[in-house]
């Protein structure tokens, strides 16, 4: 089915405004939103799930108008809350539109992290009081006008529902591209880190791109993985694992390879990390701007003062790099400081076509990390 025929849809039903957070098996989706809407008026791309749903509910007791949210399926947990204890209809009866990609679709293979979110994410839908429709390839315009009927009629009690888009479900001839002028790639930094840091650090790295280029990086050197935390679902959550494992392991450098999608999704936890004063903590954020493991749009990291924020939070070291040669001299600098650091490195958005993905099991690399972290 046509993007375009969604947005027809939904805009018929009187709604004109969207938030969410991006996701791969939405592209089509995410692409036609970009190019019809851009970011602004119309559209808002939200820190995380539960933070569009709230957003949604404000548009409403604004406007009496419903808003799109839309998210990966793995996002249906950060928006549990305000679904149960704003939007439902035994509260204050906010009704909104959930876009949902599918990932994990039973039958259908994907990566590890999204085989149990698959598999539960239309009866979580239902536990949830969420009515819920899938599109899929075989979905038909009549099959879209049935659900619509449904759907009003769910508004109009003041309830929620779902449109799950399987893999495929949804075209575009559209093709949007994302750049910036950063002289860096995400891959290049990577590369620099592995080079000039401790043979005993002990690294967690966010879900994404930056995790499958930490992996290729050590099968490039034959370095195996036993000392990388490949953080492969979880978005926004590497530097509280980063930060629990380096309260136990105060003899070792531990470095969070983070970047700037997920700092955001959970900025609490920067709070959180720099209150701890951990002298042996190093998160690095990699900032494209962008949330270009799912696509490539946009995210608010341009117009927040990192630096300001690090501090602001109580790390004790700042740092940042935008050139090779700044990078490495932050590199030099932590090596021979104590105390806890942020450095913000600007990268490039894109990747090379042939990037792999981890070859170990989660399992593998989880028992791999803690015997060399013992």
């Amino acid at each position: 089915m046509k993007a375009e025929l969604l947005f027809q849809k939904i805009e018929e039903m009187g709604i004109t405004f969207y938030t969410g957070v991006p996701d791969s098996q939405l592209k089509a989706f995410c692409d036609t939103l970009m190019e019809r809407y851009g970011v602004g008026e119309r559209h808002v791309i939200a820190a995380n799930e539960g933070a569009a749903a709230g957003l949604a509910a404000g548009h409403y007791l604004a406007t009496g108008k419903p808003a799109v949210v839309y998210m990966q399926n793995s996002g249906i947990g950060n928006a549990v809350n305000p679904i149960c204890s704003l939007l439902n209809d035994k509260v204050y009866a906010i009704p909104a539109l959930f876009i949902i990609g599918w990932r994990g679709e039973p039958g259908v293979h994907d990566e590890p992290q999204h085989i149990f979110q698959g598999e539960i994410t239309t009866q979580l839908l239902d536990c949830l009081n969420v009515k819920n429709f899938v599109i899929d390839k075989q979905t038909s315009r009549e099959d879209l006008d049935a659900y619509f009927t449904e759907i009003q009629k769910e508004f109009s009690a003041g309830r929620q529902c779902a449109l799950v888009v399987k893999k495929g479900g949804l075209s575009t001839d559209i093709k949007m591209r994302y750049a910036n002028d950063n002289p860096m790639s995400r891959e290049e930094i990577v590369n620099i880190i592995v080079d000039h840091t401790e043979e005993d650090a002990i690294f967690v790295s966010t879900t994404g791109k930056l995790s499958r280029e930490l992996f290729e990086a050590r099968e490039n050197r034959s370095q195996g993985h036993k000392q990388d935390f490949l953080t492969v679902g979880s978005m926004g959550h590497a530097s509280m694992i980063a930060m629990g494992i380096a309260r136990e392991k105060k003899d070792r450098r531990v470095f969070c390879l983070d970047g700037d999608g997920a700092v955001i999704m959970h900025m609490g936890s920067l709070a959180v990390a720099g209150a701890d004063h951990l002298d042996h903590f190093v998160h690095l954020l990699v900032d494209n701007g962008a949330h270009e493991t799912v696509g490539g749009l946009p995210t608010v990291g341009t117009e927040i003062d990192y630096p300001l924020l690090a501090k602001a939070c109580g790390y004790e070291h700042v740092f940042t790099a935008e050139k090779k040669e700044e990078l490495l001299e932050a590199l030099s600098n932590i090596k021979g400081i104590r105390g806890s650091v942020f450095l913000i490195v600007k990268a490039n958005i894109g990747s090379r076509s042939d990037l792999g993905r981890p070859t170990t099991t989660p399992i593998e690399n989880k028992e791999a990390f803690m015997n060399f972290i013992k």
